[in-house]
């Protein structure tokens, strides 16, 4: 390891404030003819309410997996996984998360509108008899997101940047309270994905959702998330957890250039050599 970048011990505790995640001595696999094999092992976590946490480490260790299973789409094999307190599928039925994933999964044959109240209408299918969870309005969201004026496009009339701004907005429908992101600008240009990066920091700040990123880009997963979580492989494991918010402004902002932030991601590429 590079001299000055010893392993930093960080707090698996939360930053500050009310608990939205809770994860203990979680397992996570997948069975199989052979058995149940296992892609996260013994991790304990907590993430603060209105927290952004970024999420980086080798391939295979677990990352999409982590955010399956605060979705309730995958179930682990031991330990615990709690959201507010209560089970994933609690907080899937309450509509307290969204998803966001690499590809924008827009329907073609929809315009941009109707791809946005997709799940709104899916939704009142859904809870047929029960009450609505009252979200933002349509027009709000693309205005949000810059896109308003484009509410009669179709996907193909998009650039990718345009696209991904539209599942953002789609997942902001129902006012989530945690937002799971899955590489979702892993196709993007630098330049579009810098820009879709503040973007992405202003609604957080304007929305004070709990944002989970999962990204392959240490420069990305530093510049968006408070603490950067790094898993190892083979199983997947917690290998630290660093907490970049002494090397950023009070607003949250960082400056690339920032020697600070700098030593910070090198500290990162390091760790990530190890795991």
């Amino acid at each position: 390891m590079p001299a000055g970048l010893e392993s930093r011990a960080a707090p698996v505790a939360s930053a500050a404030g009310a608990l939205a995640i809770r994860a203990a001595d979680l397992d996570v696999g997948y069975r199989g003819a052979a058995g149940t094999s296992i892609v996260l092992k013994g991790l304990d976590l907590e993430v603060a309410e209105g927290e952004f946490l970024t999420i980086i480490g080798p391939s295979g260790c677990g990352k999409s997996t982590l955010l399956r299973v605060v979705a309730d789409l995958l179930q682990p094999t031991a330990g615990t996984m709690e959201i507010f307190g209560e089970t994933p599928r609690l907080a899937r039925r309450r509509r307290d998360i969204a998803f966001v994933f690499q590809d924008s999964t827009l329907l073609p044959w929809r315009t941009v509108m109707e791809n946005l109240r997709l799940p709104d209408e899916v939704g009142k299918r859904a809870r047929a008899g029960r009450e609505p969870r009252a979200g933002l309005a349509a027009a709000e969201l693309l205005q949000m997101v810059g896109l308003a004026g484009r509410e009669s496009a179709f996907p193909h009339q998009l650039s990718g940047g345009q696209r991904q701004r539209v599942a953002i907005a789609r997942a902001l429908l129902s006012r989530p309270r945690i937002l799971l992101m899955d590489e979702p600008f892993g196709a993007l240009d630098e330049i579009t994905r810098d820009r879709l990066n503040d973007e992405l920091l202003s609604l957080w700040r304007s929305t004070g959702m709990t944002i989970l990123f999962v990204t392959h880009s240490i420069m990305e997963a530093a510049y968006l998330g408070e603490r950067v979580l790094v898993l190892s492989a083979n199983p997947g494991r917690l290998r630290e957890l660093e907490d970049l918010r002494v090397v950023k402004a009070e607003a949250g902002e960082a400056i690339r250039e920032d020697p600070g932030f700098v030593h910070s991601m090198a500290h990162l590429r390091a760790v990530l050599r190890t795991c």
